[in-house]
């Protein structure tokens, strides 16, 4: 009798080894970023900045779209509405970016629209963006170095001035910083290909602005990733509309 019964156990062990699934190993988020790195293509993006410390408030919102090459961002449309200032718009081709509205709404000589410059991609409103751009091979690498992946979750730390090292977008969005040892905190959300459709980030905002209203501050980033590998043509703004002065 015990002999049947340990028989039977046996078999409904086996049995239910065979029917359920081994869990998928975690595709490598760098490769399939890399697989779909092709010009002519890119990815959209929504985000949320809050800033928490006695009081917890929206700073702003974003959305805009990324155009790859083979190295990651060849362009970028970002459109931010920041709470209490202008909306703006932000075209950056290469090195090259446009900025519309934000802080140059009314500065701008009469007939132009657009300010032309060098080295800002975010805009203005990069200085309260995303962080971490998951759109770079060599940024991804390094977070995937020093976090933790779990499933569909990548969390870590990495400093300012690590990011700077890695992340041109980082160091063209947030050129002036007070503090290079700011510790960036980010959780990175993989679809089952190992793309990325979550980027949340949070650091001490004395990182940037230290000052006694920021003190005790923390700035946090909610961004979303869709539309990975859709067509996407990025120009530049008319001609006509563009200048370089600054009204400074």
């Amino acid at each position: 009798m015990k002999k049947t019964m340990i028989a039977a156990l046996a078999a409904c062990a086996c049995v239910l080894t065979a029917t359920v699934p081994a869990q998928a190993a975690p595709k490598d988020p760098v490769r399939a970023l890399k697989a779909k790195l092709a010009t002519g293509h890119g990815v959209r993006f929504t985000e949320t900045t809050m800033l928490s410390g006695e009081k917890k408030a929206k700073i702003q919102s974003r959305k805009g779209t990324f155009q790859f090459n083979a190295k990651g961002v060849a362009a970028s449309d970002i459109s931010a509405v920041p709470v209490g200032r202008p909306r703006e718009r932000t075209i950056s081709i290469g090195k090259v970016s446009y900025t519309s509205g934000g802080m140059y709404a009314e500065r701008l000589p009469e007939g132009k629209s657009w300010l032309k410059g060098n080295g800002l991609p975010g805009g203005g409103s990069g200085f309260f963006g995303q962080v971490i751009n998951p759109v770079e091979p060599t940024t991804l690498a390094a977070l995937v170095k020093k976090g933790a992946l779990r499933g569909s979750t990548l969390t870590g730390k990495i400093t300012f001035k690590e990011l700077a090292r890695v992340s041109r977008w980082f160091d063209a969005s947030i050129p002036l910083r007070m503090h290079d040892d700011t510790k960036v905190s980010y959780t990175l959300t993989l679809t089952s290909a190992g793309l990325v459709s979550r980027v949340k980030s949070s650091y001490a905002a004395t990182g940037i602005f230290d000052t006694n209203q920021f003190e005790g501050g923390t700035i946090t980033i909610d961004s979303r990733f869709t539309g990975w590998g859709a067509k996407v043509s990025i120009k530049a703004p008319d001609s006509e509309k563009v200048t370089s002065d600054s009204g400074e």
